[in-house]
């Protein structure tokens, strides 16, 4: 019982590190990165469709990004998504591509990317602190119920292993953190 607790937490934190991921990798940095439009939706006859699946991306070099719509229908559609995204670069397209070129990153642009990326991360931290609280609540529930037959020492080991895979977590987000916010600040 307190095993399946102890599990479930963890993969609910493992499952914050991995949205942390996702939201760094979509905050922009200098260079060109197809992760940076896997937010982006794009009005796919009707529905709301990821862009990522719907073309194929290609970076010739650090600044550009090539898009190639596997259907050419969708180019205009995939052009105005890119428009109306946060990213803050300008599509130009050809008939069968879409070429976006990077503007270079200002000091005081790179500084607001770093508030962002650390507001996410102090967003992943809490996420994985509750994911922590619950399974803590579950297990003095446990120690409390007197049917349970947990101990209150197995109560105690579980706390400590709860703490350990909790620091753990927060110190892999706090790791992702740094990596972004040099990659961020580095020119």
């Amino acid at each position: 019982m307190i095993a399946e607790t102890l599990k479930n937490a963890e993969e609910m934190m493992d499952r914050s590190i991995e949205a942390a991921r996702e939201d760094f990798a979509s905050v922009r940095t200098g260079r060109a990165n197809p992760g940076l439009y896997s937010k982006v939706l794009v009005d796919y006859y009707g529905a709301p469709t990821p862009l990522q699946q719907l073309a194929q991306f290609a970076t010739p070099d650090a600044r550009t990004l090539l898009i190639t719509p596997f259907d050419v229908s969708a180019l205009r559609s995939i052009e105005k998504a890119l428009s109306d995204s946060e990213i803050g670069a300008n599509p130009s397209n050809d008939g069968k591509v879409i070429r976006v070129v990077m503007p270079e990153l200002t000091e005081e642009r790179r500084k607001e990317y770093v508030k962002l990326v650390r507001g996410k991360a102090e967003d992943a931290r809490v996420s994985v602190r509750n994911a922590r609280r619950k399974a803590k609540e579950a297990v003095d529930k446990m120690v409390k119920d007197k049917d349970s037959e947990v101990s209150e020492d197995e109560g105690a080991r579980a706390e400590k292993e709860l703490d350990a895979k909790t620091k753990l977590h927060i110190e892999k987000i706090d790791e992702m953190l740094k990596s972004k916010e040099s990659e961020l600040l580095s020119v």
